[in-house]
């Protein structure tokens, strides 16, 4: 099952509210960089993630979905969430 699946069409808004708010409220370091056509990045602490933007603004929205993307990879559509210290 998709994300699509259970919230429709991409709204960023809606999507980062309903699946995993609290992941977004992580704080990370993005290295970045501009190549002939686009600003390429990636985040410090998950080097796996790396995406590409036109501007920095795109670059920085891009880079939080595909981190959200793989936070919630495998999470049914039922679940909850619990605070703890680690």
């Amino acid at each position: 099952m998709l994300w699509t699946d259970w919230v429709g069409p991409f709204n960023k808004q809606n999507y980062y509210s309903l699946r995993g708010a609290i992941i977004m409220n992580s704080k990370m370091n993005m290295i970045y960089w501009k190549s002939e056509k686009f600003w390429l990045g990636k985040l410090l602490e998950h080097p796996e993630i790396m995406t590409q933007g036109e501007s920095l603004e795109e670059l920085e929205a891009n880079i939080k979905e595909a981190y959200l993307l793989m936070a919630m990879d495998n999470v049914p559509e039922q679940y909850e969430t619990k605070e703890i210290v680690v």
